[in-house]
């Protein structure tokens, strides 16, 4: 009998819907995305941080990029 009960929770079908995404996103991360960069992790004894390398090849970490090109916002 307990081999049955187990085979129908095994069975049973999940249809909770996924739970929704609470938040924003990284508005450094999308504004170097949207610039056409590509975000490269970089390990430091501090942590770990994040650069964009555009396209005509300038590496810099993505906040330093937002907070350069939104000095005024």
């Amino acid at each position: 009998m307990l081999p049955l009960l187990l085979a129908g929770c095994a069975s049973a079908k999940n249809d909770a819907p996924p739970p929704p995404n609470i938040g924003m996103a990284n508005p450094a991360a999308v504004y170097c995305q949207q610039k056409g960069g590509t975000r490269l992790p970089v390990e430091t004894p501090q942590g770990v941080r994040t650069d964009c390398k555009l396209p005509g090849g300038e590496v810099i970490d993505e906040w330093a990029l937002y907070r350069r090109d939104h000095a005024g916002s």
